[in-house]
């Protein structure tokens, strides 16, 4: 039976085996051998002493850090959760890093789209210092004490900030899929160092481009009024995204409130199309400059397909048929544009058939082509966006009832980003979650388009500063702030939509040391270390704690279906309908066995895990695997 690794995925030796698989002839005696691969790679090899690179330094250890297994786990945490039982998204609290390494089995390659705000580094957020040893215990020592800020003083200033971005960055890129993008906001402090490790580890040919996020006006400065930010966008493969087609697109702002004033308008001058296309023409001079609506002035016409505006009918660069087209009021032909018509006469007689030409007062006027605005609602995103941040902090303190969070993320925006990159199903993380705006998003957006997104919140649980409104609300630390929003936020949703199907809910997870006792005996006392190894569990931890760990190290996501069921008083995991079965008993005997026997999976036997101590009896152990096997299971482990 073998045992199962307490380790996260071992990246090192991810990598290898794609190595292997790309050239199995640099493989020697199981090792690559690197002179055989510089061969293969040619001139591509980079073999000068000065090149053109970006480093500073500890770069080296965060390299190795990110590839550094972790040994902790994800406890649940049910209390905090909303409908554990139902839900498919996640909110986990830990240090990010940590948890990044924890979700590479179970996530690597599903998510579609990453968006994170992390620390500006500005002088006053908090970026901390990785433990290259122990991180856990880092985590923990952390999570003790008030954190501090990273001043300019500090003589490391750019050096902290990017020693922690980089093994966080480069964990991220695994989880994303093919087709998947990461959306990084930042500021002047560090957009150009971000762009530098981004390019390093994304590759500078998966550059998207990059927003101007615009919030209104500051005037402190003594300078210049910096009123903006940034958001980076990579590509995990742009060649995937060129190969299957793929185009962003954003719906034009401000159409559902011409579509409603047509309507109306057409109601009111009782189906006279050209009245309530003046009429819409004076209601779009009446409107502000600002106004969303605004930019669309130009679709000023209505007929009894909808709104439209007149484009141009001639051929493209010249040479167009020229025919003669008679005016349905005058009957005499209309003027042929200059460069001739866009249509052939037979499609020209289609479309004058199904009134989608535009004609003038009389045949002096060249016609026009009728552009709908249903047919030409998205487009491609603009690279400024303007959104006063004041909304975003009043929404905010709106929910929450006070200013318990500072500075938060517009939803807007960011359900902006994630209608652009992804499909109904796809899941969406957020590893400096803060307040919760990226959730926040995903769930008005699937109450919007019916989707069914899920997202994966992760939260270093920052104290709260005792003199803050925050701390005075009852919210000791960031996390439960944000889990908080998450849950006014759904039931706002559900209750302005009245679409009660939506997925409002979220499981709670919390980082912690593994739940299996590691061997690290103490010397003056090792009779009774030895003793306290005969059941290498620890102590105050749950079986349900150690079932979570085991989905994270054999790769299955934590919102996999698990069915507990009661034999004789003893808890039988059914995971995955039947696809692995864990008993983490004492005592288990060839009953259990056999009655876990019934719920494996129809189409493929299943993984099978017990307690490393749990059997009666080593002969009831190998009397069990024989039994295992004979049902053709030969996927056995132990914990």
């Amino acid at each position: 039976m073998e045992k199962l690794d307490g380790k996260s995925m071992d990246i090192i030796k991810a990598n290898i085996e794609a190595l292997k698989q790309l050239f199995p002839e640099v493989v020697t005696e199981g090792k690559i051998d690197f002179e055989k691969l510089k061969l293969i790679l040619g001139e591509e090899i980079e073999t000068r002493n000065e090149k053109y690179e970006f480093t500073w330094h500890g770069k080296t250890q965060a390299m190795k850090l990110a590839q550094t297994p972790s040994t902790g786990t994800l406890r649940p945490d049910k209390a905090s959760s909303k409908n554990w039982d139902t839900t498919e998204n996640l909110y986990i609290e830990g240090d990010n890093l940590e948890v990044l390494k924890l979700l590479q089995k179970s996530y690597f390659g599903k998510i579609k789209m990453i968006y994170i705000d992390p620390p500006y580094n500005t002088g006053k957020d908090f970026v901390y210092k990785d433990d290259f040893r122990d991180n856990i215990k880092n985590y923990k020592e952390i999570t003790q004490q008030m954190t501090k800020a990273n001043t300019e003083t500090s003589g490391r200033f750019h050096t902290d900030w990017l020693n922690m971005m980089y093994p966080r960055l480069k964990l991220a890129r695994n989880l994303l899929s093919e087709d998947g993008a990461i959306f990084i906001s930042i500021d002047d402090s560090e957009i150009d160092n971000l762009k530098k490790i981004c390019d390093e580890i994304y590759g500078e040919n998966n550059f998207v481009g990059r927003f101007i996020w615009s919030g209104g006006r500051k005037n402190d400065s003594k300078y210049i009024s910096v009123s903006h930010e940034y958001v980076l966008v990579y590509v995990k493969n742009i060649h995937s995204l060129i190969e299957n087609k793929v185009t962003w697109r954003e719906r034009k702002e401000g159409l559902d409130e011409i579509y409603s004033k047509a309507e109306e308008l057409v109601k009111k001058h009782n189906f006279n199309y050209e009245e309530a296309s003046q009429s819409l023409k004076e209601w779009f001079k009446s409107l502000p400059d600002n106004h969303p609506s605004k930019q669309h002035s130009h679709y000023s016409y209505i007929d009894e397909r909808g709104v439209y505006f007149p484009g141009d009918i001639s051929w493209p660069g010249g040479g167009g048929p020229v025919y003669d087209v008679l005016h349905p009021v005058t009957g005499k032909p209309v003027k042929i544009p200059r460069l001739g018509w866009r249509f052939s006469e037979e499609r020209m007689k289609e479309m004058l058939e199904n009134n989608m030409i535009h004609f003038g007062e009389d045949e002096s006027k060249v016609p026009c082509v009728k552009r709908y605005l249903k047919e030409t609602e998205h487009q491609v995103p603009y690279s400024v966006i303007y959104r006063d941040s004041r909304g975003a902090m009043k929404r905010l303190r709106d929910l929450l009832g006070g200013k318990v969070f500072d500075f938060p993320k517009d939803e807007t925006i960011i359900l902006k980003f994630i209608r652009m990159v992804s499909n109904q199903d796809d899941i969406i993380l957020d590893f400096f979650s803060g307040s919760a705006t990226t959730a926040h998003a995903v769930m008005q957006l699937n109450a919007e388009d019916g989707g069914n997104r899920k997202f994966i919140m992760v939260q270093l649980p920052e104290k709260t500063d005792e003199k803050s409104e925050a701390y005075k609300a009852g919210y000791k630390n960031i996390c439960e702030i944000g889990k908080e929003r998450i849950r006014r936020a759904g039931e706002k949703i559900v209750q302005e939509t009245g679409k009660t199907d939506l997925d409002i809910g979220f499981k709670v997870f919390k980082l912690d040391s593994s739940n299996v006792k590691t061997w690290d005996p103490d010397f003056d006392n090792l009779e009774q270390t030895l003793f306290d190894l005969q059941d290498n569990i620890k102590e105050d931890r749950t079986k349900e704690d150690l079932l979570y760990e085991i989905l994270l190290k054999i790769g299955l996501p934590l919102t996999t279906p698990i069915e507990e069921i009661d034999y004789n008083g003893k808890t039988i995991y059914n995971v995955a309908y039947g696809s692995v079965l864990v008993c983490l008993e004492d005592d288990i005997d060839l009953d259990i066995v056999q009655e876990m026997l019934k719920y494996q999976s129809e189409h493929m036997p299943p993984k099978v895990i017990f307690k490393e101590s749990g059997f009666m009896s080593d002969a009831v152990k190998t009397n069990a695997l024989q039994t295992l096997k004979k049902h053709g299971i030969t996927d056995v482990r132990s914990v």
